[in-house]
């Protein structure tokens, strides 16, 4: 067991050694949570761009429900399928999974909810983050270190990690109150 505060050494990426409290970068790369190094495919992660942009910001099609009681969407090109499946609609929860000729290779889990119903309601939410997330997919990428401002709130996104292995959080603030959250995690699949 670490103890908040210990000072322990760290691998590359880390100027010698650093403290290790909770929720801090060091914290989570000794958990495991973010990687030291990974190698992603640049095909993989334009694919999964093309399926974002082409499936929720795009406004896709409906696919068939792969469970009772979700709402899926699908995108495929050549050797990949992307399905985003997720439950509910101002609170809701989800699952994006791309697979390469019919091995899952990468997921994304999400969940995401109204925290001020006051200030944003649903269909405001989903068009700031559609505006946000189709000027972020336009630079090729769908991980944080993203703002947007709109005509009635504030977009920002924050991820540690790369596609490969990364956690994040996405908010809408309006007046610069946090009215909307959505936390994510994802990364390659491996057998």
């Amino acid at each position: 067991m670490v103890e908040a505060g210990l000072r322990v050494p760290v691998e590359s990426g880390f100027n010698g050694d650093t403290k290790l409290t909770f929720g801090s970068r060091a914290h989570a790369l000794c958990l495991g949570v973010l990687p030291k190094m990974t190698i992603m495919s640049p095909d993989l992660e334009a694919f999964i761009v093309a399926a974002k942009r082409a499936c929720y910001v795009g406004d896709g099609a409906a696919a068939q429900s792969s469970r009772v009681g979700s709402h899926d969407l699908i995108f495929a090109d050549g050797p990949w399928l992307y399905r985003d499946s997720y439950f509910g609609g101002t609170d809701f929860i989800g699952q994006e999974v791309v697979w390469r000729e019919q091995q899952p290779v990468w997921a994304m889990n999400y969940h995401g909810f109204i925290l001020r119903p006051d200030l944003i309601d649903a269909a405001r939410a989903g068009a700031t983050i559609k505006a946000a997330l189709t000027a972020m997919y336009a630079q090729g990428r769908f991980l944080g270190g993203w703002e947007w401002q709109g005509p009635h709130s504030r977009y920002v996104d924050r991820s540690e990690g790369h596609a490969a292995r990364f956690t994040g959080r996405e908010a809408i603030l309006v007046d610069e109150v946090q009215a909307y959250a959505l936390v994510y995690a994802g990364g390659l699949i491996k057998a």
